[in-house]
């Protein structure tokens, strides 16, 4: 996917949301063990890679989701992350969307620039039940970025944010259930919870997908396709545009990027029922489907 930026793969597992992480999964498939943690070769500098004409591949406005199949703030990539602060500072055009379960190491791992924060950077924090939304939000909000979010998921437990998005600093709710083996379920009830809360402060919320097992009405449904699951998100209509996003984007030479002049994500038609694309980088158009 080519709004996925993996400087390093492989984790530790750090909280209940990890117990069926996807990663482990996938790297069991291809006879790897996903606790292997190693800086990756041909990716880590994907954000500074240029096409045959010396255009960068990642375009002006887009955003890169960092360490997917990790996190950015392990400790085990301590010795890389510098690094990897390099290339962000360098691509100050591009949004950075980061997320992780470690906000208690976010501090003491910021570059000596910092101030408080870079415009470029999206903090997100994971929050897969109501014990970790008390015990990440917090730490959240005291650290010093100027863009921060929220993302449950997987989301496998009843989670109420309210009194976090009354303080103004919170602009998106992700949420999504929970794929692969032993898929815990997620209740409808529990997303139109979140979305009310999201609505009544006007924080924008995207309802990425039901997950494998998603409970409506008391039943409980199997939705095995991950494309069925965004599908059912989508027609569900609680995603919530709320204030929109905006991020202050510079070139090298440190003028600020009109809109006009930013990359504008492309969609297929089967995008429009796709209950990510409201988070989504959009298709890269690189012909595969046709």
């Amino acid at each position: 996917m080519h709004d996925i930026w993996n400087p390093w793969h492989g984790c530790v597992k750090k909280s209940e949301g990890c117990a069926n992480c996807y990663m482990y999964f996938l790297d069991k498939m291809r006879d790897k063990d996903g606790s292997e943690i190693f800086r990756t070769k041909a990716g880590f500098d994907y954000p500074l890679q240029r096409d045959r004409k010396g255009n960068y591949k990642v375009r002006s406005g887009e955003t890169l989701r960092v360490c997917m199949t990790s996190d950015f703030f392990l400790e085990q990539a301590d010795e890389w992350r510098p690094e990897a602060w390099d290339i962000m500072r360098t691509r100050r055009d591009v949004v950075f969307f980061l997320l992780t379960k470690r906000p208690e190491r976010v501090a003491e791992c910021l570059p000596d620039d910092w101030g408080d924060g870079w415009e470029n950077i999206f903090f997100n924090v994971s929050t897969e039940n109501q014990r970790r939304a008390d015990e990440r939000i917090p730490i959240l909000l005291d650290l010093p970025f100027r863009h921060k979010g929220i993302m449950c998921a997987p989301f496998i437990g009843q989670v109420s944010v309210r009194k976090y998005l009354e303080t103004g600093q919170i602009e998106q709710v992700l949420c999504d259930g929970e794929n692969y083996d032993g898929s815990r379920p997620c209740d409808f009830e529990w997303v139109k919870l979140l979305r009310q809360e999201c609505e009544d402060n006007n924080v924008r919320f995207v309802f990425c997908g039901t997950g494998r097992r998603f409970i409506k009405d008391g039943r409980l449904y199997s939705i095995e396709s991950a494309e069925i699951q965004s599908n059912q998100a989508y027609k569900s209509g609680m995603s919530f545009p709320g204030k929109p996003l905006h991020f202050d984007l510079y070139d090298s030479w440190g003028c600020l990027i009109p809109e006009e002049e930013r990359y504008h994500p492309f969609f297929r038609e089967k995008c429009a029922s796709c209950g990510l694309r409201p988070a989504c980088n959009g298709c890269s158009n690189c012909g595969k489907c046709s």
